[in-house]
């Protein structure tokens, strides 16, 4: 217990509140990862409003590429490091949902063309559409985080995230109750189903971010 408690107070103040000792390196790579997450979205919600061009599907592999680069880093990092900014758990579970967002977009951004899909359904882009507004909240809370904002200005960002993944929530039942009318084939309810369901995770992995940094933060108020 000793040495628990040493590593606490590396990561509280007298105050008790959250100071960055050990490796404050893990948060920019947070913010990196945060930022291709951003970028990732951005490009589906084009490809939305185009095509999905040889050249958008390049674009889409380079960020998988660049996301699953940035989350070992942070692997590496994490397994040499004596003292960490905050709970080595938080660490990686931030990573693992960050990395997973990005793999959700891109995997949707490729499968329109495995499934042979050219038209997309109004929810669907109302789904990426949302999805850009929360990477970006996602972005600011992580700068937020890092400069460690007070709890209030986090809870407030959290507050507005909850908001996108309850906004995204009811797309999704939107879409879902239109794609089970009657309207569409067999086929196409699987292929639509599984493009929804890709978006609807990454939308819940913005918000466990989010809320798990919140977390974090009232561990240390």
């Amino acid at each position: 217990r000793v040495g628990d408690e040493a590593g606490e107070s590396q990561r509280f103040g007298e105050s008790g509140r959250l100071k960055r000792g050990g490796d404050a390196v893990f948060f920019t790579f947070f913010q990196d990862s945060a930022e291709i997450c951003k970028e990732s979205a951005k490009l589906y919600n084009e490809v939305l409003q185009t095509k999905l061009t040889d050249e958008k599907k390049e674009k889409a592999l380079k960020y998988r590429k660049k996301g699953k680069l940035s989350y070992k880093l942070v692997l590496k990092q994490l397994n040499k490091s004596f003292i960490t900014p905050i709970e080595r758990e938080d660490i990686q579970y931030i990573a693992v949902q960050l990395n997973k967002i990005n793999k959700k977009i891109v995997k949707a951004c490729l499968n329109l063309e495995v499934y042979h899909l050219t038209e997309y359904t109004e929810e669907m882009k109302e789904q990426a559409l949302t999805l850009v507004n929360a990477t970006e909240q996602l972005g600011e809370i992580i700068k937020k985080f890092k400069k460690v904002s007070d709890v209030d200005d986090i809870t407030k960002s959290n507050i507005a995230m909850k908001e996108l993944e309850t906004h995204g929530d009811e797309i999704h039942l939107k879409a879902m109750s239109e794609l089970f009318s009657g309207k569409f084939d067999t086929l196409d309810v699987i292929k639509l189903r599984d493009m929804y369901k890709e978006i609807e995770n990454a939308l819940d992995a913005c918000f466990n971010v989010s809320d798990t940094i919140l977390s974090v933060v009232l561990k240390g108020a």
